[in-house]
């Protein structure tokens, strides 16, 4: 899927985490207590959602403008 930052951004947060979960590609996960940090790599952007894992929620998205950040 080809989409800018700011096309991305501009979406509600449950079709953000749908976009990101079944078109991003998985770069990282990382778990700190019930926690699960994941990120994925989306067009020219990322996206890092936070996962509870004790409840399987959503806690939170992250958007990134670029990789560079990671870099």
């Amino acid at each position: 899927m080809n989409i800018s930052f700011y096309d991305f951004k501009n979406l509600p947060n449950q079709t953000q985490w749908n976009i990101a979960i079944n078109e991003g590609k998985v770069m990282n996960e990382r778990v700190l207590d019930s926690l699960k940090y994941v990120l994925y790599e989306l067009s020219h952007f990322t996206v890092e959602i936070i996962f509870n894992t004790s409840n399987d929620k959503v806690e939170g998205l992250n958007v990134f403008p670029n990789q560079a950040v990671y870099q």
